[in-house]
């Protein structure tokens, strides 16, 4: 189960309204790379592929791949607005740790890929 925030559903349904395409959905997975192992992907997508896994929050379609779905189950997405602009926040209860830029993390079982950030 992948958690938004009301100021995300809020945010992601201001984005996709601003596309072209009404299939959209959001799609959240990972990937290895980054500081600590893995890094989040999080975009547009209206293809559904085999084994996706689709959740419902907030009113948006949020779908995962099979094999980012370890790593984020549990996830919350949360968009935060400040002076210097806004932006989305992810707490993701499988990671160990984290880097300092917050788009990587690894988990107790599985240390990724690092890389340099």
């Amino acid at each position: 189960m992948i958690t938004l925030s009301e100021s995300a559903g809020i945010k992601v349904k201001e984005l996709l309204a601003a596309e072209e395409n009404k299939n959209l959905f959001l799609r959240v997975g990972v990937m290895p790379g980054g500081c600590s192992g893995f890094s989040y992907g999080m975009g547009f997508d209206d293809e559904m592929r085999e084994g996706d896994t689709e959740f419902n929050q907030q009113g948006v379609k949020i779908v995962v791949d099979s094999e980012s779905h370890k790593y984020v189950d549990g996830l919350k997405i949360d968009y935060k607005e400040s002076m210097m602009g806004g932006g989305f926040a992810i707490d993701n209860p499988n990671a160990v740790a984290t880097c300092g830029c917050g788009s990587s993390f690894r988990t107790k079982e599985n240390a990724g890929a690092p890389s340099e950030c």
